[in-house]
């Protein structure tokens, strides 16, 4: 997690990590449905901006106010089918609860290929930027990721296929429509990728404790991909020998570690701040 070591959530092995790897697997028992679902005001909205195939948009009857006419409008202006229903039948349908009044069918998000996002690097004529997640399992943890992924540039985002969590209806929400615009790749191997990436030039930055020196001291400019360990674990240990180094948060307070997604924008913008010059 946080400086993105393995003495995350120490002192709450029994308490905190458990409900980490039972929020996973929740999410992957419930994944089938999840995906094919959006909630929220401004994650709808932005899926609808997108371009997204979106079947139907479930709203609440009565009187509409704020975003909610703004979805409406939008959606019957590009022929979208908007239905009313009860709330209490939104909260029974939702799986954030927190849908805001909102929740719309799509199509399923399709995850993209490693290749495809090394592309849009080469498209736009620049180095490429990966975020690399080793097994982050917290919905609010990736959607975070996505979001700073799409502020500061990064061209797309690579998770495994097992004991992670994927594009789903909380994960949506979390990343406040950052999600439909954030390529994603789901592979099977995080090191194979690794090894991958390396033969296309690409240096590969791991985070943890541990790390040989402070990540504003690592020079990050250049092809680079950054990998972030999972909530509590921290990278695994095949991935963290395949690193070509690793860089970790100095912190000075009684505090060890730093959440997932907070530690991963921190050097996530230090890489913005060194592309730009």
């Amino acid at each position: 997690m946080g400086n993105v070591g393995k003495k995350d959530y120490k002192k709450a092995k029994t308490s905190q990590r458990s409900d980490v790897k039972l929020n996973g697997r929740k999410e992957e028992r419930d994944g089938a449905k999840d995906l094919d679902r959006i909630e929220g005001r401004n994650s709808v909205l932005e899926a609808i901006k997108a371009g997204r195939t979106i079947n139907k948009i479930l709203v609440p009857k009565g009187e509409k106010e704020g975003s909610i006419r703004q979805i409406i409008a939008l959606a019957r202006e590009r022929g979208i089918v908007v239905q009313e229903t009860d709330r209490s039948n939104l909260d029974k349908i939702s799986t954030t609860h927190a849908h805001q009044g909102v929740i719309a069918y799509v199509a399923f998000k399709d995850y993209v290929e490693v290749d495809d996002i090394l592309k849009i690097a080469q498209d736009k004529g620049e180095d490429p930027y990966i975020i690399i997640l080793d097994g982050i399992t917290d919905a609010y943890n990736l959607g975070s990721i996505l979001r700073t992924a799409d502020a500061v540039g990064a061209h797309g985002v690579v998770i495994p296929k097992r004991r992670a969590i994927g594009l789903n209806a909380a994960v949506s929400k979390a990343s406040a429509g950052a999600i439909e615009y954030v390529p994603v790749a789901r592979v099977t191997n995080i090191s194979q990728t690794i090894e991958y990436l390396k033969k296309k030039n690409i240096w590969i930055v791991g985070t943890d404790l541990s790390g040989e020196k402070p990540f504003f001291e690592a020079d990050l400019k250049g092809p680079v991909a950054l990998v972030i360990g999972s909530e509590g674990e921290g990278m695994g240990r095949l991935v963290s020998e395949k690193c070509d180094f690793i860089v970790n948060i100095p912190m000075q307070g009684k505090i060890s570690s730093l959440n997932a997604a907070v530690a991963a924008a921190i050097i996530m913008y230090e890489i913005r701040r060194q592309r730009n010059f």
